[in-house]
């Protein structure tokens, strides 16, 4: 049966393990009674989940780490893999030594809280914390630890100040025209203005072959991402879509074709052995380079992205059009991403409600104004 004994001072846990070995575990000095018996309670319900680890058998973090990336190799794309990697090497060194058993909800919380106070942007440390929670959560279904901490854990919070590499920057028309005329060669110049005009991704761009262009119709059909040396498909359904093509930019795109150098991939946009481009390349040689000469502001790839988002909102596009071209999963993830760049005014939708409704011709007094007042008006005087 289990108790709590005392013994050269301090208590002593007696328990039996769910394999009907007997386990004793010493308490820390200083530890009173009643802690004592509240440990006794996690110890024995863990044994009654069947998950109870003694603590010279249970692995250390790092070790469960190794085993949770060996898990997830199969399920993810080779870069996600890498990630994933990289940032357990990097970031979750302090936890690397801790049995997984042992780590609580204020190990979790003080590992997130060094991050928060060294700066760490806080879309980074989110996407550590969804790691961390997997890695946890494996522990939990191999019965390497009895429960996540990563649960209960009190989760960053962003102070309402947007980090300046995360906040969208839009081209206006005038600043396109003079990147596209400061843009050496054919080749970047279409590039950009694919960027711009179909808001394609980089690595959709990067891997866009001439098989993908749909002539007749005048589209682009999206079908694999070039990302950190390796062709992927698109990750998503809604990723794999068509995007319409405006008339001067199929004329451009027919006379690229004609001047391509032919390569073995059938690459839309290749380096000079038909390979495909390095982007850091493309960036620091032709992309930065011909903002500067346009005098504009140094601003990030994905921002033609978005340039082309703030256009079709612009001009006045549904959200459901836009997300369809954009390859957003919703168009709920659209409104959240653009919502800030929408009018919050317009006059002219609610003219236009209200002629729906009070459908007629206006009289020229009545111009300005509202025709059920005009009724009411007319009702009183009669």
């Amino acid at each position: 049966m289990a108790c709590v004994k005392k013994r050269r001072g301090r208590y002593v846990l007696d328990f039996y393990d769910q394999n009907g070995h007997r386990q004793r575990v010493t308490m820390k000095e200083g530890t009173t009674k009643q802690q004592a018996l509240d440990e006794l309670r996690d110890k024995t319900e863990a044994v009654s989940k069947r998950v109870f680890v003694p603590v010279k058998k249970m692995l250390i973090f790092s070790k469960v780490a190794e085993e949770w990336l060996e898990h997830k190799k199969p399920n993810v794309r080779i870069t996600t893999w890498e990630t994933f990697q990289g940032n357990i090497n990097t970031h979750f060194s302090e936890l690397a030594d801790l049995k997984i058993g042992l780590i609580d909800t204020a190990t979790i919380e003080k590992w997130i809280s060094r991050r928060q106070a060294d700066g760490m942007n806080i879309n980074t440390l989110r996407k550590l914390i969804v790691a961390l929670n997997q890695i946890m959560s494996y522990a939990v279904r191999h019965k390497y630890a009895d429960h996540n901490p990563v649960t209960d854990a009190e989760r960053p919070r962003d102070q309402g100040q947007e980090p300046e590499h995360d906040k969208i920057f839009v081209l206006k028309p005038d600043e396109i025209k003079k990147l596209l005329e400061k843009t050496e060669g054919q080749k970047y110049q279409l590039l950009f203005r694919m960027a711009i005009f179909t808001g394609m991704r980089q690595g959709e761009l990067l891997g866009l072959k001439w098989s993908d262009i749909d002539w007749s119709n005048k589209q682009v059909h999206v079908q694999r991402t070039f990302t950190k040396g390796h062709f992927f498909d698109t990750k998503t359904k809604t990723s794999n879509r068509r995007i319409d093509l405006g008339p001067v930019l199929i004329l451009e795109l027919k006379k690229w074709k004609l001047a391509c150098p032919p390569n073995d991939l059938g690459l839309v946009f290749s380096n000079g052995m038909g390979q495909p481009m390095n982007y850091s390349n493309m960036m620091n040689r032709h992309f930065f380079p011909a903002l500067k000469a346009a005098g504009l502001a140094r601003i990030r790839f994905h921002d033609l992205r978005h340039t082309y988002a703030s256009l079709m909102i612009d001009q006045g596009e549904s959200i459901k059009y836009i997300q369809t071209q954009l390859g957003h999963s919703s168009p709920m993830v659209t409104l959240n991403v653009y919502a800030h760049l929408m009018n919050s005014t317009n006059q002219a939708a609610a003219c236009r409600l209200e002629d729906a409704v009070f459908s007629g011709n206006r009289s020229q007094e009545n111009a300005t104004g509202h025709k059920m007042v005009t009724i009411q008006e007319k009702g009183v005087t009669a």
